[in-house]
């Protein structure tokens, strides 16, 4: 920690290195870790947008190895211990010198692990905002940039951040929940971009359900780029979907006023 109160951290780009000669990359996740190495994390793509840009950029992709990175990171990181997972993580290269590379290491300050490990990979990986006839497309990275932003200007009470489901679904489901909270209930936030596929909102409201055999009083909010449109007919159906398993929604024209409330239920 420093003289302001910061923690200093390190972080390193995972990226995708299809051939070795060309020298190419794509950068799909990001490695952060205290300096003191007593916690790191991984992020790296699992969105079916994400998935797909990689194809764009590289058609002959190997599909199977970018779906199984956040299931191979999670169990390494899970189950070895911080010797096993330096060695890991230090012969990488070499051992899927093919495939992926790490970047070297970077140091940055900062006094919340899990808020930097979302700004690193949105301005480092996801997919950039990009607009379609005058219209911006944006994905759940960028949402959870704005809302990391709102949330902290807000001052609203620590948050739990990337939930593991698996105890609620089933073994090995890579799925993770933005933001958790307690109180007197469970509650879930879950950023959802209206204008992308529609299996991430079908993939919550299968989570909400499977939770709630468990926590029948568990709140969920989709968190979304913009109010849904009555007239669009892929957005109606992620409503009515939502409206099923009693997902609230929440544009981000209607953040500000929902971070204060929520800080005023947290204090």
């Amino acid at each position: 920690m420093n003289d302001d109160g910061h923690t200093t951290l390190t972080y390193r780009i995972l990226r995708y290195v299809p051939n070795l000669i060309r020298d190419e990359w794509l950068n799909i996740g990001v490695l952060l870790e205290h300096s003191d190495g007593t916690r790191r994390a991984m992020r790296v793509i699992e969105d079916d947008a994400e998935i797909a840009r990689v194809r764009r950029f590289y058609p002959g992709a190997d599909d199977a190895l970018l779906r199984a990175l956040p299931s191979e990171f999670d169990a390494r990181f899970q189950e070895s211990g911080t010797e096993a997972v330096a060695k890991y993580l230090g012969t990488l290269d070499q051992t899927l010198s093919t495939a992926l590379q790490l970047s070297p290491q970077v140091g940055v300050f900062s006094d919340d692990f899990d808020a930097e490990l979302d700004r690193l990979y949105h301005d480092h990986v996801a997919p950039p905002p990009r607009t379609r006839s005058g219209i911006l497309e944006s994905t759940r990275g960028w949402i959870k940039a704005r809302l990391n932003d709102v949330f902290l200007r807000r001052r609203v009470p620590r948050l739990a951040r990337n939930i593991r489901v698996e105890e609620f679904t089933q073994p090995g489901d890579p799925m993770r929940l933005d933001y958790g909270y307690t109180n007197g209930v469970r509650g879930y936030l879950q950023a959802v971009a209206l204008g992308r596929d529609t299996a991430q909102a079908k993939v919550l409201a299968y989570t909400a359900e499977r939770i709630r055999v468990r926590l029948p009083d568990a709140e969920f909010t989709a968190i979304t780029e913009v109010e849904p449109a009555r007239d669009n007919r892929r957005q109606q159906f992620m409503v009515r979907l939502f409206e099923q398993q009693q997902i609230a929604i929440v544009p981000l024209n209607r953040i500000e006023k929902f971070a204060e409330e929520l800080r005023v239920r947290l204090q």
